[in-house]
């Protein structure tokens, strides 16, 4: 330990042996510093990170120069997926302590990686806007964020404790309990993730809680006393026969021996007779469960020649035309011959090529084609890519002007499949789904959007975009509580003038909305 005043090393007096000053107060201070650091350590050593953060905090307290609780502050704090937090920390130990310090190699750890450390930086960003979905109650939005967060950094144990939640507040009991076990597994001391997984328990299991509590009730009804040396244990409600319940005891113990007396010289034939046909229903038994045993075991066969016959016929059909010829080499035949006659045919190219894709706009799975149908394809979409890109746009955006949302929808698509780069044409995409009424496939695009072209202006369009969604959603919601409101009253208003009492569907619909 070294005097603060001088730099002298101290000895085990209460003063400094180079300048005189009075260190005992000083040395108090070091050593609870130094004691917290150990415990945190400790805890650290067992997994209790939230344990080892709060007991590492209080020793850079007493000593902001403690290097070692500092380094090991930044440790826990990585492992519990906070990387930026624990970065400041090993910058501030290097800044304190130039040379000779470990905290240059986790900096290097980081820094060496950039591709690494901007991930985590993204984890940053979509976690908070995870907390803003949230906010907007957009809980599926939500998500479907965190479960990118925790792709990016699956140690984020703030992101695992939000998702948790997310799935206690939709009553999805089993998620909401694997999230707060990962939870555990990473900081078994977070008193966030053990009250968080006792509320699920008690949901998943409220049976056992329940029969529980009478096991302790009985448990308790017990008293005891002591008798010299010995200690008695007598339950409450026992009460010491008299001699009147003795007698009636003795009575009806001798009208039960002579009952059963009776039934044992009961003629043995009867039960000979029974023995006989128990072992001959047992035969008739046996001879049935084997036939059905049999016929089960044919079903089973029958059913999976059948399902394997429908498999190959669906196999057979989609690679076959209604000529026998497989339609999707015919489409590429095609295409490329109408590419080497005129190039600059784009639209008839586009229509042949559409042949080779699957109702979703994505290509055949690759496993039924050869090597030189695939070869041919890329080539053929390399040549023509910027051409098809810029069809497909231009289709899809005058329709889309036109205001005929359903018609520019493939196009866009088409277009953004082509060249995954052209934001324009994602987002349009997404505002034809808003506006032809699919706000489920709309919010979906324009969160793509927010996700994949950050910085860029169709972003904050697609913001605006997604809001005036919640807002319109939110309206209607408004409106239709409202109406049927309305509706109620007028329905009542109409039976009781009727004298009769009948229930009314739209007042227990108004009455469930609520």
């Amino acid at each position: 330990m070294i005097c603060y005043n001088c730099g002298c090393r101290l000895t085990e007096h209460d003063f400094c042996t180079g300048c005189g000053v009075d260190v005992s107060g000083y040395k108090k201070i070091m050593y609870m510093s130094n004691r917290l650091y150990n415990d945190g350590l400790e805890k650290a050593a067992v997994r209790d990170l939230s344990g080892a953060i709060v007991s590492l905090k209080q020793s850079l307290k007493f000593n902001k120069n403690n290097i070692d609780a500092r380094n090991l502050l930044g440790l826990v704090y990585f492992e519990t997926g906070e990387a930026i937090s624990a970065l400041g920390q090993w910058v501030i130990s290097k800044n304190l302590r130039p040379n000779k310090n470990i905290a240059d190699d986790y900096i290097d750890m980081l820094q060496s990686n950039q591709t690494r450390l901007d991930s985590l930086n993204q984890t940053i960003k979509k976690y908070n806007q995870a907390l803003l979905y949230c906010y907007q109650d957009s809980q599926d939005l939500a998500v479907i964020q965190l479960k990118k967060v925790l792709s990016d950094n699956p140690k984020y144990v703030r992101a695992h404790q939000l998702l948790a939640l997310l799935y206690m507040n939709g009553e999805e009991w089993e998620k909401a309990q694997k999230e707060l076990q990962k939870c555990n597994q990473i900081d078994r001391g977070s008193t966030t993730t053990l009250r968080y997984l006792k509320e699920v328990e008690n949901m998943l299991m409220p049976e056992e809680v329940a029969r529980n509590l009478p096991k302790k009730k009985n448990a308790e009804q017990v008293v005891r006393y002591q008798s010299g040396n010995e200690t008695i244990i007598q339950p409450v409600n026992v009460k010491e026969s008299k001699g009147a319940s003795t007698l009636l005891n003795v009575g009806l113990g001798v009208i039960i021996g002579i009952a059963i007396a009776c039934f044992l010289i009961l003629p043995g034939r009867i039960q000979s007779v029974k023995a006989d046909i128990n072992k001959e229903l047992r035969v008739v038994s046996e001879q049935s469960d084997a036939k059905t045993a049999t016929i089960d075991e044919l079903e089973q066969k029958v059913q999976k020649l059948t399902e394997e016959n429908t498999t190959l016929t669906e196999a057979v059909a989609a690679y076959e035309g209604a000529g026998g010829n497989s339609t999707i080499t015919d489409g590429l035949m095609m295409a490329v011959e109408v590419y080497l006659e005129n190039p600059e045919d784009i639209e008839t190219i586009a229509s042949y090529l559409e042949t080779v894709e699957t109702e979703e706009g994505q290509e055949e799975d690759s496993e039924e084609k050869s090597e030189a149908f695939v070869a041919l394809y890329d080539k053929l979409v390399e040549l023509l890519g910027d051409r098809l890109v810029k069809y497909y746009y231009d289709a899809g955006y005058e329709n889309y002007r036109a205001e005929q949302y359903e018609v520019a929808i493939p196009s866009l698509r088409r277009a953004y499949q082509y060249d995954n780069t052209k934001v324009e044409a994602l987002f349009y995409l997404g505002n034809s789904y808003h506006r032809s009424g699919d706000d489920t496939q709309a919010k979906e695009i324009f969160a793509e959007v927010i996700d994949n072209f950050p910085d860029t202006e169709f972003a904050t369009r697609a913001e605006t975009a997604m809001a005036e969604t919640l807002r319109i959603n939110q309206g209607k919601k408004e409106r239709y509580t409202k109406e049927n409101t309305f509706k109620c009253v007028l329905f009542l208003f109409a039976k009781i003038s009727e004298g009769k009492e009948q229930s009314c569907r739209h007042g227990r619909r108004f009455q469930g909305d609520r």
